[in-house]
């Protein structure tokens, strides 16, 4: 299985020190895998990757989290 090796080096990575636009593509990544994941998913129901899709949903929602910002006041 490719995709759970890509998916693996996706967890490894790190957030810190990344420029805006390696955010950007790093979520862009995320949800390419999350989908190819969930194509296989629906074909096997396998428990192993809908874990793998819910950690790598977390990890994507925090990066696109320190893309929006704090909301100014």
């Amino acid at each position: 299985m490719d995709l759970l090796k890509r998916a693996e080096e996706f967890e490894n990575l790190k957030m810190s020190h990344m420029s805006t636009s390696d955010r950007v593509q790093a979520s862009r990544d995320a949800k390419e895998l999350i989908l190819a994941i969930n194509e296989i998913y629906k074909k096997t129901k396998d428990v192993e990757l809908m874990n793998v899709m819910k950690r790598l949903t977390e990890k994507k929602q925090k990066i696109e989290k320190r893309l929006k910002g704090r909301p100014s006041q």
